[in-house]
């Protein structure tokens, strides 16, 4: 399995990466300051997708509920604007640096001037692929790998009892960003017992409904007789439904569906039976985000990995959820 960057480090360790330089201004350095003097830098992906919109209202909100400012930029799925927006952060010395990661490389320029400048950064959501894990005291997220592992355990058991080939379509999400990367890892694991179970195409449609549907319109060309999408997110799942009615077939009957998220306009596809299991991944890490900037604040060593808990859903499942459903 691919470095995430996991492990536990030492306590000093910790503490240093913590309290960074004492002339810094950040909120560890001279003791707890006040919440409603604490400001967070905060540089979201983008809005590709319901998740993301789910993700980023729920941290604005969490963040406006504790009284703590939080400095917000919108990166547009580049990293390079992500960059921009840390630099930018660094530069008014912000308290704590929080971001969710475009891609998983590239990152250790900026997160070392942050570091020498004694603010510390919060990954969430996705993690970065470095050798220096000091670089970021504490990454707030899902188990990806565990989430693509979850969808392809529900298609060796659906098709458990099949002695023929299975074709299946693998919607990507964006090229080099950790879930994308370990949704897949996850899922090939698991389907390899069964060696009917054969991805026949695999592309990326950028975590957005319209790249699923075009992508989908493209791969059926090339292989009609598909039995299966797997999308690394519900809305490229969306889009694979709208590619597969216009070529005159029924999505979740003629083709079935897996996707990863549990939004709302993915779980109401799967209580129409449109889409046939979903693994939530959920975009509501505001609070416990709000929790690590307090621990900072007080000077404490959160912990190094922390991960969200999240279930599967069936069509029933579904369409019991979906009445009290957050997002």
């Amino acid at each position: 399995m691919m470095k995430k960057l996991i492990g536990i480090a030492a306590t000093g360790a910790m503490l240093l990466a913590l309290t960074g330089c004492a002339t810094s201004g950040n909120a560890a350095s001279d003791g707890p300051k006040p919440l409603d003097e604490l400001v967070v830098g905060f540089a979201q992906v983008g809005a590709e997708s319901g998740w993301r919109t789910a993700n980023t209202k729920d941290i604005q909100a969490s963040f406006e509920e504790a009284g703590i400012e939080l400095k917000f930029s919108d990166a547009q799925q580049k990293q390079e604007n992500q960059i921009k927006a840390i630099r930018s952060y660094i530069q008014q010395q912000v308290d704590v640096i929080a971001f969710s990661p475009v891609v998983e490389t590239g990152w250790d320029a900026v997160l070392n001037e942050a570091k020498a400048a004694g603010i510390p950064v919060v990954l969430t959501d996705r993690a970065v692929d470095s050798q220096d894990d000091s670089l970021y005291v504490s990454f707030l997220g899902s188990d990806f790998v565990a989430e693509g592992e979850k969808a392809g355990q529900w298609v060796l058991d659906e098709y458990a009892d099949s002695s023929e080939s299975v074709k299946i379509i693998q919607l990507e999400g964006t090229t080099g960003a950790a879930p994308a990367i370990d949704r897949a890892e996850g899922f090939a694991e698991v389907i390899a017992e069964n060696p009917n179970l054969e991805v026949v195409a695999s592309q990326t449609g950028d975590f957005t409904r319209a790249g699923g549907k075009q992508v989908t319109e493209a791969l059926l060309k090339s292989n009609p007789d598909v039995d299966l999408i797997y999308a690394h997110n519900d809305d490229m799942g969306l889009g694979a439904i709208e590619a597969i009615e216009a070529a005159g077939m029924e999505p979740g009957v003629d083709i079935k569906i897996v996707t990863v998220d549990a939004v709302k306009d993915g779980m109401q596809a799967l209580a129409d039976g449109k889409i046939n299991f979903i693994v939530e991944c959920s975009p509501l890490l505001g609070k416990q985000l709000v929790d690590i900037v307090k621990q900072i604040n007080d000077g404490e060593a959160p912990e190094k990995r922390i991960i969200t808990e999240e279930t599967t859903f069936t069509q029933e499942e579904a369409i019991e959820a979906l009445p009290t459903r957050q997002y």
